[in-house]
């Protein structure tokens, strides 16, 4: 059954007034229902919640570092710890599956929220890790879910669309946090503020339990797995495993292959984006009030870049367009970790597009790939994979740093490792333009 919605329902451009809808970048918006629009948004807003709470981790690190007393050559270790904390993460893909998405969607922003505020009182470098690491879990499931909820609701001719409106939108959390790291220096109690404005998320929770719906194929999928076998919900451990276990089993070549990406993705490309507000700061000499600056300028073409992405991979096709991402990454990184001048926007903004743009394309595909009884949990998997391996990207870096090479040359030799992607690429199936139940047919 295809499950695509067709409803009746208003679709936003024909909501909008004549002079706004005539605009190039309004007049090509797709044309989705009421509910597809509110879905968009409102996962968008949660994930863009997360994202302000993660980029101040990037941004002030110069200065959590001088205020913690954290040597510098422990960075990226405590990096690498923080990174790991969506691990945990997997185990809730697995009830996703079971006991739906909206739910754990809503617990998990409230959870990093008040974890985004307490990080804000750390008195010391172990706790402020410990928070961080719990803050990466919940934003990491948010993430999982709100990719499954576009996948799950778009029509097969927009879903890249989707995901790179998604990811636009999202991004906007970080282009506020880099707005008001512009004041690290001035504000009371400098980068310890900036967590406790995160806080702020709290007022939203009654407009994401009053208008977040379901996902339509996964009530469907829950109405027929009712009358045929019992629930993942709840049960003995090994049946909570049961969408595990059949992914594993029925679709190895694709999670080999998808893993297998996202493994070089990770480990050439964490570390760059890791410490590049970090590079500007202590090689160039760059104040925050810069790096805000150039965040809300590149930063926000390349932004506005991942909605390009998302259209491009309905054009082109998935593979084409991740491929094309793949092989321009490294060059950027390398370009930028080795720049000068009015070059480093440039190349900045290069970077974010292409970064951006291979996980709008790897997020799309990573959702389709996979039926819908186990699509969070294969989303789950792969998070997990990209988690291990974008940690060890910064364990790699700090063990090359320590071996006596520049930080920035030691990123630039992890990046050549994403010139491998291209291989595995092949060996997927192109899902751009089918219909979910084409690509991945329920196999009970």
């Amino acid at each position: 059954m295809n499950h695509d919605l067709t409803t009746d329902e208003s679709t936003l451009p024909a909501a909008l007034p004549p002079w706004l809808a005539r605009l190039p970048w309004v007049a090509a918006l797709p044309a989705l229902t009421q509910r597809q629009w509110r879905t968009l948004g409102l996962v968008a807003l949660a994930a863009l919640v997360g994202s302000y709470d993660l980029a101040l981790l990037q941004l002030a690190l110069p200065q959590i570092e001088q205020s913690l007393a954290i040597p510098a050559t422990q960075l990226s270790d405590l990096g690498a710890i923080i990174k790991l904390g969506s691990l945990p993460a997997f185990g809730f893909a697995l009830a996703a599956d079971g006991w739906g998405r909206r739910r754990l969607l809503i617990g998990a922003v409230l959870c990093f929220t008040l974890l985004t505020g307490a990080t804000a009182l750390a008195p010391n470098a172990a706790l402020f890790v410990t928070l961080q690491f719990l803050v990466r879990m919940f934003v990491t499931v948010v993430a999982i879910l709100a990719g499954v909820f576009i996948v799950e609701e778009f029509p097969a001719q927009v879903r890249g669309w989707g995901m790179g409106a998604y990811s636009a939108i999202a991004s906007v959390g970080g282009g506020m946090a880099a707005l008001l790291f512009a004041l690290v220096e001035v504000l009371p109690f400098g980068w310890r503020a900036l967590y406790l404005l995160g806080l702020g998320a709290l007022g939203l929770l009654p407009l994401w339990r009053a208008a977040l719906p379901e996902t339509t194929r996964f009530l469907a999928q829950q109405a027929t797995q009712a009358t045929t076998q019992p629930t993942t919900a709840t049960g003995p451990l090994l049946l909570r495993l049961q969408p595990l276990r059949q992914l594993i089993h029925t679709y190895p070549r694709r999670l080999l292959a998808l893993g297998s990406i996202i493994l070089f993705f990770n480990l050439g490309g964490d570390a760059a984006l890791f410490y590049d507000p970090t590079y500007l700061q202590q090689a160039h000499g760059w104040q925050p009030w810069q790096i805000s600056l150039l965040n809300l300028s590149a930063g926000f073409m390349a932004v506005l870049g991942s909605v390009t992405a998302g259209r491009m991979s309905d054009g082109v096709g998935r593979k084409r367009a991740t491929a094309l991402f793949l092989v321009a990454m490294p060059l950027f990184i390398i370009g930028y970790y080795n720049g000068v001048g009015w070059l480093l926007p440039l190349l900045w903004a290069g970077l974010l597009f292409s970064s951006i743009g291979a996980t709008v394309v790897l997020g799309a595909m990573n959702g389709e790939l996979f039926p819908t009884s186990y699509r969070a949990t294969a989303a789950g998997a792969t998070a997990l994979w990209a988690t291990l391996s974008g940690a060890l990207s910064l364990l790699i870096h700090g063990r090359l740093v320590s071996l006596g090479y520049s930080p920035w040359f030691a990123i630039s030799l992890l990046a050549l490792l994403l010139l491998v992607t291209p291989l595995f690429i092949l060996l997927l199936p192109e899902t751009s333009g089918r219909t979910l139940e084409e690509i991945a047919p329920e196999r009970v």
